[in-house]
Order: C-alpha cells, then structure tokens, then sequence
C-alpha cells in the first residue's frame, strides 16, 4: 500500500507544478487524449442512423430508464406522495439499520448530482439543442427517477455492515452478489471490481479537479487576489472538505443537510426573480419550448437532434443509471429497501426537472442562447459564463450570487463524490486503507487549483459515464426481485401493515 500511495504521489505531481498556474507534462496530457479517443470511440458510438449523432451511452441510458418504469408501472408517479411521508419520518422505527436517515441519504446523493451541470450544461444544451431541449430534458429526468429507485432499491437490499458499523453498498455489492445468486459469480466479481475502479478515478476527475476549476474560475472574476494566488483557494476548499469527509458519512450527511437546501434556495430564489421579471414573456416561453421540441427551428439533425440534447443533458445531471449515489442511500436507516428506493425517486425530480428546468427558462426567457454577440461562449461551451451573463443582465449584482452558488454546488459534490470514491476504494482495498484515500483526494484539490489538464480531467468524465455499463446490466438482470419486493411492500401498504407498524403502542 505504501508502494501504491507512493506511485498516486507522482501521478499527482508531474513536472513543473509549483505555487502558481502550471501545465501537465505535454507527454502526459497527450498519453490521456490518446485515451479519451479510444473511450469515446466506444462511450460516443452512434447508434443511431441518419443526420442527428446519438452516443451509445445515451441511449444506453435512456431505454434502460424508460424500460424500468414502463416494468414497475410508473411507480415514479404513483409513490411521489407515499416518498415524502418517508422523507420527513412517518415511517421510522426501532426496526431502522443504517448509518443516516433517509433525508441525510437523499441530501447527500443531490450533493452530489445538484452541481455546475445545472448551470453550465443546461445552458450549452439550449444553445445547441433550442428551448426545445428543455421539454426533452425534462422528459428523460422523468423516465430517470425509476432507474434511480431501482439502483438505490438494489443498493438497500445487498448492502452488508462491516465490522466496525459502517455500511458498504451499492453497485459494487449488487454487482456481485447479484450475479453470484444467478450462478454468475466470477462475471459479478469482474463486474464489481471494473465498476470500483472506473468510481474512485471519476472522483478524482469530475468529482474533484473539475469542480475546482470551475469554481476557481467563477470566484476569480469576482475576487482578483485568487487569479494571483490560486493555491490559497486550492488550500480553502481542501481545509473545508476535509473537516468534513475524515468524519466520514455521518458528517458528510450533515453536511450535506445543511448545504443542500441552502444553495438549491439561493440559486432557484436568482431564478425565480429573473422568471418573475419576464412574467410578461413566459407563456410565450412555454409555447416555445414544447413547440420546438416537436418541430425545432434551426437544430442539427432536427427532432433527433434536441432529444439528443435534452436527454444527455439529463442523463449526465442527474446520474440515474450511472449508479454513483446509490453508495450514499445504501447506508440510510430504512426497515425495508424498496423504502429507500421511493426515497430516491426525488432526485432525478429535484435535480433534473426542477433545478435544470429553471436554469433552462432564465436562458430562454433572457435570450441570451441565440444572442449573436454571446456566440463565442456558445462556440467554447462556456455555460457557465453564458448563465452568468443571463444572470447579469436582470440586474448587475447577480453573477456574484451565481459565483457563490457555484461554489457551494463544487463544495458539495466534491464531499458526496469522496464518500463514493472512498467505499469503491475501500471495496478494492480494505477498510483500513480508506484514510489513505481520503489524504490523495484531498491533495487533488490543492494540485487542481494549480494544474493545467484538460484531457485528464475528460478522461475521469468519460469514465463516470463508463459506469453505466455494468451498472445497469445489474439493474436488467435483478429487476425481478425489485418487483417481488415492490408488490410485497405495496400489498402491505394497501392493507395497512406498514402505518400499524409505526403506531404508538
């Protein structure tokens, strides 16, 4: 391990890094974008013919999601209600195992999903894909919802309690005992190791540096000392998450309790106030959107093309199918696993349709995605700095709540996605190797402060999305025991076993 550590150390510091803006080697940088070109060849296949450009992984996702909620009988519509009675804990008692409660669970998996795809990626998917992305969008976060109730539902039902009290879960465990139980076991072992590693190297990558970039970025425009000094706001962001990731998934749930309602209230709060100072010119807006998404007026590959958008933007913002916050509501304290499962229908809802969907209305209700003076930042995928310029031009000051929403959504998915990476680690190498991976994360965020890497960091995003595919080949083939168990709990819903459960006696 010593060995391994050592090894981590000089892949995190290659030459030329010092106290102030550097580049990774050039042969470095290069060696990952031989990589990336290998892994989207396979990610970004086209499946689809004709003019419009459909990835493999979207699809993947997509008709997988759409597949689950058509087997469990939109659940993801009729459970909403019986969700949020267990979220705020109607349901608890004695009989409760786990490390957190089931809002802990949720609010640390939306830290984690709730992050500057919102704002950044929404905004790109309109400018390529039209308003009428949005529709699709949204579309896609609803199909999302039963695969993520799926996934958490599995992650419930195959977690184990180690030793010391703490809980592993998710696809690493239902990938393997899952397939084990279908006399697959050596294939669910492969499986479960390739899903682990592909885990901690995208926390590394989308769940770290790419956070601290961009958030650098944005408080850079506001606060000048940090574009002299970047590794004081490198050394900030890793004393701030390491306060809270040694204590492990208690306190990150705590954290995250805290953080999540906070920033998801202050930056819906901005876009409300710009949705209700073009109050005028929202149902034009709406008519916009839906008639675009049938019939759009100047998008590459028409219809197929800003479904393309919608859908892709949602897949990658909410996550569901990828099987990441599975690992977080693995460990909430729930009696039975399809409970937690409801739980985690809110996700996709919140982070997709909800805060994706504002996101997309103050762009369109601005007009800044089709404004050819913001061309350029359509042409860089600058997203960010387009909402920004949405944000700024209802009134001056707002960029600076933009800048601190950015901040709080990179603070916030960078301790949920350490807790992910650090159970896949743990998983690969043991309990007592999980502080050691806690020390590499952190340093990644002062050297991600410091460090030039573009191809590195797409190759960490391409392997987040690379865990889709073993991930919902579990989900396919463990369906049947998420239905048994759905239609089980639900008999006892309807006969009112589960309220008498939780009656006072």
């Amino acid at each position: 391990m010593k060995r391994l550590l050592g090894l981590s150390l000089l892949l995190l510091l290659p030459a030329g890094v010092a106290f102030g803006e550097a580049e990774v080697a050039p042969d470095v940088d290069a060696f990952f974008g031989l990589l990336n070109g290998y892994l989207a060849s396979v990610l970004f296949h086209d499946v689809m013919p004709g003019e419009a450009a459909v990835p493999f992984i979207v699809a993947w996702l997509v008709v997988g999601a759409i597949y689950l909620t058509c087997r469990f009988g939109f659940i993801n519509v009729r459970m909403m209600g019986h969700a949020f009675n267990i979220i705020r804990g109607k349901y608890q008692s004695a009989e409760d195992k786990g490390e957190v409660s089931p809002f802990q669970a949720l609010s640390a998996a939306l830290s984690a999903t709730v992050g500057l795809g919102n704002i950044a990626g929404v905004a790109i998917a309109v400018s390529i894909g039209g308003p009428g992305a949005t529709f699709w969008m949204i579309v896609a976060g609803f199909f999302g919802m039963t695969a993520k109730f799926t996934e958490v539902t599995l992650a419930q039902m195959y977690r184990e309690f180690r030793p010391d009290g703490r809980v592993m879960g998710g696809a690493m465990e239902y990938l393997s005992k899952g397939f084990a139980e279908k006399g697959m076991a050596t294939t669910g072992r492969m499986l479960a190791l390739l899903f682990a590693v592909l885990c901690v190297c995208a926390s590394f990558g989308g769940g770290n540096a790419f956070q601290v970039s961009q958030a650098l970025g944005a408080v850079q425009n506001e606060i000048p000392f940090f574009s002299t000094y970047p590794w004081v706001f490198g050394v900030f962001m890793a004393g701030a998450v390491g306060l809270v990731i040694i204590g492990g998934i208690r306190r990150i749930a705590q954290a995250a309790e805290a953080i999540v309602p906070t920033m998801v209230l202050i930056y819906l709060s901005a876009c409300l106030w710009i949705i209700l100072s073009h109050a005028s010119e929202l149902p034009g807006a709406f008519v916009m959107i839906i008639s675009e998404a049938f019939a759009p007026t100047a998008v590459a590959g028409g219809v197929i093309g800003v479904i393309v958008q919608g859908f892709k933007r949602a897949a990658f913002s909410s996550e569901a199918g990828i099987g990441s916050a599975a690992i977080a509501h693995s460990a909430a304290s729930v009696r039975y696993p399809i409970r937690q499962g409801f739980v985690a229908l809110y996700e996709p809802f919140i982070d997709t349709i909800i805060i994706c969907t504002m996101t997309a209305l103050v762009i369109v209700l601005t007009g800044v995605y089709n404004a050819p003076e913001h061309h350029a930042l359509v042409e860089a995928s600058k997203g960010a700095a387009l909402t920004a310029v949405a944000f700024g031009s209802v009134i001056s000051w707002f960029p600076i709540i933009l800048s601190v929403s950015v901040v709080l959504f990179a603070y916030s998915t960078m301790i949920s996605w350490s807790y992910y990476g650090e159970r896949c680690w743990t998983y690969v190498f043991g309990e007592r190797y999980s502080m050691v991976y806690r020390i590499i994360f952190l340093m990644f965020i002062v050297l991600a402060s410091l460090v030039s890497a573009g191809n590195i960091l797409d190759f960490s995003d391409l392997l987040l999305l690379a865990m889709a595919f073993p991930n919902l080949l579990a989900l396919y083939l463990l369906q049947g025991k998420v239905a048994f168990a759905l239609k089980e709990y639900l008999a006892r819903l309807r006969s009112g076993e589960l309220d008498r459960e939780v009656e006072p006696r």
